[in-house]
């Protein structure tokens, strides 16, 4: 059975310390194949990932071959660092990526009973004021770099898929739900007792 993932903030062909070097790297060339190794080791070809934004920076033509590479069905939600250059190449080139149909930027998604909003900005979408789980919408997102999973500690329905808070995994849906589930129980638990 395929199962789907989410994930942002690749940066392939990002040369610079400031980005490998806090993931664990001593450069760029191990950054790279390290993520792409991680990504097949829990992805397979039949699964569906959701690459919320920057595939590669810089380089394209360095960062293709890595792209190429990695397992299942791919839906791109653009990011900061996706121009039409990057855009051209990685569609004409990558036929495990495609664009996601309902819009470039950002995408509503439902898993069994749970509604998600995906996009590479962080987007507040939830208060935190609804006691019932499933009348919350998850916000899922990238950009920051940030190795925590939660922007905002109060509130448990921005969730950050990134490379940087995920050891350089993408992220099960799953996973997710039962990340968000305990991190809302416990929220619950400190306000209501």
């Amino acid at each position: 059975m395929s199962e789907i993932f989410i994930t942002s903030d690749l940066h392939f062909s990002h040369n610079r310390e400031f980005l490998y070097q806090p993931r664990g790297f001593a450069n760029i060339e191990e950054m790279n194949a390290t993520i792409v190794d991680r990504w097949n080791s829990v992805v397979s070809p039949q699964d569906t990932v959701y690459n919320l934004g920057d595939f590669a920076l810089n380089n394209i033509e360095v960062a293709l071959p890595y792209i190429e590479q990695l397992n299942g069905d791919i839906i791109w939600i653009l990011g900061n660092h996706d121009t039409s250059a990057k855009i051209s190449a990685i569609l004409q080139n990558c036929f495990n990526v495609r664009l996601n149909h309902s819009g470039y930027y950002a995408a509503p998604l439902k898993f069994n009973k749970t509604n998600f909003f995906l996009c590479h900005y962080p987007t507040l979408i939830s208060n935190f004021d609804d006691k019932h789980f499933s009348q919350h919408v998850i916000a899922l997102h990238g950009h920051t770099h940030s190795k925590e999973k939660w922007q905002d500690l109060n509130n448990p329905f921005l969730y950050n898929v990134a490379l940087d808070a995920h050891n350089c995994y993408p992220v099960n849906i799953e996973q997710i739900i039962t990340d968000v589930k305990n991190k809302w129980n416990e929220m619950r638990l400190s306000i209501y007792g």
